[in-house]
């Protein structure tokens, strides 16, 4: 084929791709619309999407991150260290998950809310190898079914922490 040939083809095909896009884009947009602002609920072929403004509790004191934001019946929990008296709990990995649990606790009754709501938890660990120890905490402070679960290894968490936990709960 010749060069002019190939920049044809390239361009139309970016051209179509484009246009592929912004359809997609404007199809979502038009979806997303309620077709009466007034109403409280969206009802999409049998599927409810409830619209509930977001409400922030707590303010994260000197931070500048909420404890935690519900929106409808869910509950997302910003990621907590084990910190008790505004110090990290020292005994290593065990102690530590120990003192997430219980400051994860004190926040979803703070709210209304209880372990057995957990429906996701991210844990970040600043070394893999804790990951066995990591386990056991978790397995005693969780109940089966246990909540969906992504474990990273990070390379560092803030206050030296050793592991960072961060939830969503539903009702």
């Amino acid at each position: 084929m010749s060069t002019y040939t190939n920049k044809l083809i390239s361009a139309f095909s970016s051209a179509l791709l484009t246009g592929a896009c912004l359809f997609t884009v404007t199809v979502s947009a038009h979806a997303a619309v309620s077709p009466d602002a007034n109403t409280d609920a969206i009802t999409h072929k049998n599927a409810k999407v409830s619209k509930s403004k977001p409400i922030f509790y707590g303010d994260g004191g000197a931070y500048p991150f909420s404890d935690a934001v519900r929106v409808g019946d869910t509950l997302y929990l910003s990621g907590q260290i084990g910190f008790k008296d505004d110090k990290l709990v020292k005994g290593g990995i065990k102690a530590e998950t120990k003192q997430v649990f219980d400051n994860i606790q004190a926040i979803l009754l703070q709210y209304g809310y209880q372990k057995s709501n957990l429906i996701k938890c991210s844990a970040m660990l600043t070394d893999m190898n804790d990951f066995a120890d990591f386990n056991k905490v978790y397995q005693t402070e969780l109940a089966k079914p246990y909540p969906v679960r992504s474990t990273f290894g990070v390379a560092g968490l803030a206050a030296g922490a050793s592991v960072e936990i961060e939830c969503i709960a539903a009702k």
